[in-house]
């Protein structure tokens, strides 16, 4: 199995560079848009786009032939993903161009990156961190896009190719069940508290709640209420909390799934959790406080999933997602429905209490089990065959 890591490098280009740079985005754009125009809606291979096109490309937008065909396989997914999610194709703007490595490469003895822009080859200075420096040290990428950000910086996502090992052969399983109170507990007892990331959360709705109410404000016939400099400035520290917040976020859910996988690894384990698809759209439908509809929105455990598979992957650690149904309703030990208060479960049939998260977290294990071992979870087996065994002992009624 193949893996790509992209990583996003800043650029230093020259003002002449930054001109041709425009340029190239904005050929890129038009070519893209034409291209949809032209070619029937349905229609989503890359090769039967190129063929239509193609040579209208090169002529009217000035591309050389790998942008030219880049052009076609960027409509073609852009499509596919569309059809995906049931909408037709947006317009496409001039923040980003996709390279191969016939017109672009990267080159180590000086950190710069050599592309292919309208009027020629172009070198352009990288400024990086070690991270990046570890990561491209003598590597050979053929695969980048060039990508224009809303501050006006230029970045190129270069993408690394690796084969990834082969995953863990085990009978372990780590279960880890998702949730606010607590952002992850494992079936092996580590748990991560949201306390504060709920506390951040509200801190950055309240502070937005604010300065979009003085950026919203007009002037009025009887007093002023803000200059048009002071709510642009509002606009724009908008702008900059939103992504504070989402860094925030996102750094939180890299440091959780990388904790989980080094867990997993040093016990020569597999990791399972819960398919948490549409959970979104069932607990809308329920009666709630407008904060708790705004924290359960805000909640990102897909992109916990999505740092716990790509770290898998690169570990050779095994992620697999099992249906949440009745785990943090069933008891772990009797396998019998109980009572969930809060943080406390109780079960009425064997007497276990706990912590529900632990519980719920045990099930998980207890399932992926079940669903990754040939002959199944023994323990959940077992427990399975008891309770039919006691249901057929027991007086019909």
């Amino acid at each position: 199995m193949e893996q790509t890591l992209t990583l996003a490098c800043k650029l230093q280009p020259t003002s002449k560079q930054v001109t041709q740079i425009e340029k190239l985005l904005q050929a890129f754009a038009d070519a893209c848009n034409f291209a949809n125009e032209q070619v029937k809606p349905k229609i989503t291979s890359k090769t039967t786009i190129q063929s239509h096109v193609y040579r209208q490309l090169r002529e009217q937008f000035g591309l050389s032939a790998n942008q030219a065909v880049r052009v076609c396989a960027r409509v073609g997914a852009s499509r596919k993903t569309a059809k995906l999610k049931g909408r037709p194709v947006k317009e496409f703007k001039p923040t980003s161009a996709d390279f191969d490595a016939r017109i672009f490469s990267f080159r180590e003895k000086d950190w710069s990156v050599s592309l292919t822009l309208l009027t020629g080859r172009e070198h352009i200075k990288l400024d990086v961190g070690n991270y990046q420096r570890g990561k491209l040290k003598g590597r050979k990428p053929t695969s980048a896009q060039l990508c224009k950000l809303k501050d006006g910086q230029y970045y190129i996502h270069i993408q690394l190719t690796d084969d990834a090992p082969d995953p863990i052969k085990s009978d372990k399983v780590i279960g880890v069940d998702f949730g606010r109170r607590e952002i992850a507990k494992t079936s092996t007892g580590k748990g991560w508290d949201g306390k504060q990331l709920n506390q951040i959360r509200d801190k950055f709705s309240n502070t937005r709640a604010s300065v979009q109410a003085k950026a919203s404000r007009k002037r009025d016939a009887t007093r002023t209420k803000g200059t048009r400099s002071s709510r642009r400035r509002c606009r724009e520290l908008l702008r900059r909390l939103s992504g504070k917040e989402r860094r925030f976020q996102s750094w939180l859910n890299h440091s959780i799934s990388a904790a989980i996988i080094r867990e997993a690894k040093s016990l020569n384990a597999i990791v399972a959790i819960e398919n948490l698809t549409g959970i979104r759209e069932r607990t809308n439908q329920q009666p709630r406080s407008k904060i708790e509809r705004r924290r359960s929105n805000s909640w990102a455990f897909y992109q916990l999933r999505q740092f716990l598979a790509y770290k898998g992957i690169r570990e050779g650690v095994e992620v697999v997602a099992i249906s949440p149904a009745y785990t943090s309703q069933t008891c772990h030990r009797c396998l019998h429905i109980g009572l969930r208060s809060e943080k406390v479960f109780k079960c009425g049939h064997c007497g276990w209490h706990g912590d529900a998260d632990l519980n719920g977290a045990i099930n998980i294990s207890l399932i992926g089990q079940s669903v990754t071992l040939p002959g199944g979870s023994r323990i959940l087996s077992c427990s399975l065959q008891d309770t039919v065994l006691r249901a057929t002992e027991s007086p019909a009624l």
